[in-house]
Formats: structure tokens, C-alpha cells, sequence
């Protein structure tokens, strides 16, 4: 264990608001049910990992929270202010939800400048912010989406959604398509959120050892249903379990 996941293991939680809240949820895609019974909550400043084989419902989840899928049953609180509305899951977003998603979502006929911009919900352009998390973006401001790297490409993803200042960041399968020592050096951006700016961050990640170490809890999933729940180094600490 590292000295920083000792500390947040020693860490009160506190009176640290609830950011999201699902009791007894179910969800899925036309009549299908993907996900059954989930029970799972993200307080803020927190980062909390989704875990799971391909097909376990980590990314319905999200997209259920995020309003972009209805819920079939069960209970929804998102910062507070109740379920999301699959009419208008804008709504959520200003509430403080950010979401990026595992195929990125980037305007890729934009500038990486443009990309950051549009993730600005209030306040001042804060693109500065955004490269001293990410130096490697500053030299490709003007340079169009699409010509980027893949690592190049999650940097700016992150980056937009932070550059908006949400409350609570949902992050599906960042390691997507990436070497893992490119997200070695994403991964402390997500930590650094949650504690600088008290963002709850609830991570969907394939790379069980890598988001165990900056999560404080974790969730695993299987075929739709929670198998393992428990702080994260705890589970880190019981590979034979999470295999």
C-alpha cells in the first residue's frame, strides 16, 4: 500500500455530501435488464471504482446516471436533486454532472483550444488550468481533435470536463485503447480533482490495480449484479478475490 492510499484509508469520511445515490437500481436497453439491484453511492471529494469483466453493466450505470438511459426501477439521486430525465439530460449537466464517456465524444473537426472551450459551463476560460494538468496539450492547442494521439485524445476529454468544474465526474474505461503508462499519469489528474476540489468521481476501469490505487472505494460488478463492494485497498489486497 502507498503512503497516499494509507492516508485515505485513515481518512474520516466526515459530513461529506452525497453527490449520487442508487438504491435497488435496475436498468438496460428496450425491456432488457442489464443491471439488477445496484446499490451505490458517491460522497464528495471520493473517488469510487467501478470494476467488472466487459458486459457486467459498469457502463449502463453510468449511463443511467447521467440520464442518457432510463431506469427500469429503483432509486436515483443525482447532487441532490433526484433522478435524472432522459427527455433532458442536460439537466443533470448543470447541476454538475460531467461525463466522459469511453468512445471520448470530441468534436474532432475543432481545436483542442475549441474542445475546451465548449466544456465551459460558467466563469472564466480556465484553458490554463486544464494544460498544467496536462503540459503535453499546450503545444497542441490549434491543432484539430482528430489528429491526435489516443492518449492525446483522453487528456482533452478529461480536460473539457474538468474545465467545466463539475460536482460529480463519471469516467468510463479511460484506459481505453491506451498503454497503461499513459494512464499512470492520467489517473492522478482524477485523484488531484477530488481532492483539490472536492469532485466525486465514480471510475469505470478495466485496469483493476491501476484504479485501485487512487480510489477510495471500489464496486465490482458481475452479469448486472454487485459481487464486491469494500474499501480499495482492502480489495486490493484480495487479488484471488477480485480474479
Amino acid at each position: 500500500m502507498t503512503a497516499a492510499n494509507a492516508e485515505r484509508a485513515d481518512a474520516d469520511p466526515g459530513d461529506a455530501p452525497r453527490l449520487l445515490d442508487l438504491v435497488g437500481l435496475h436498468a438496460g436497453y428496450d425491456r432488457v435488464t442489464v443491471v439488477r439491484d445496484l446499490d451505490l453511492h458517491v460522497d464528495a471529494g471520493e473517488v469510487v471504482a467501478l470494476l467488472g469483466p466487459n458486459g457486467a453493466g459498469k457502463t449502463t450505470t453510468l449511463l443511467t446516471v447521467s440520464g442518457l438511459l432510463a431506469p427500469v426501477s429503483g432509486t436515483i439521486d443525482v447532487l441532490g436533486g433526484g433522478p435524472p430525465s432522459t427527455r433532458r439530460p442536460q439537466e443533470v449537466a448543470r447541476r454538475g454532472l460531467a461525463h466522459v464517456p469511453e468512445h471520448r465524444a470530441l468534436f474532432v473537426d475543432l481545436t483542442v483550444r475549441e474542445n475546451l472551450r465548449l466544456g465551459r459551463r460558467h466563469g472564466p476560460d480556465d484553458v490554463a488550468a486544464v494544460i498544467d494538468s496536462f503540459p503535453a496539450l499546450g503545444p497542441l492547442l490549434d491543432r484539430k481533435a482528430g489528429l491526435l494521439s489516443g492518449g492525446e485524445q483522453q487528456m482533452l476529454a478529461l480536460g473539457r470536463a474538468l474545465i467545466g468544474r463539475p460536482r460529480l465526474l463519471l469516467v468510463d474505461e479511460m484506459s481505453l485503447g491506451l498503454a497503461p503508462i499513459v494512464v499512470e499519469r492520467l489517473l492522478p489528474v482524477i485523484r488531484e480533482a477530488a481532492d483539490r476540489d472536492g469532485v466525486g468521481v465514480l471510475l469505470v476501469e478495466q485496469h483493476v490495480k491501476l484504479a485501485l490505487s487512487v480510489a477510495d472505494r471500489a464496486y465490482v460488478l458481475n452479469h448486472g449484479e454487485m459481487v464486491l463492494s469494500g474499501r480499495a485497498q482492502d480489495l486490493a489486497d484480495q487479488r484471488d478475490l477480485l480474479a
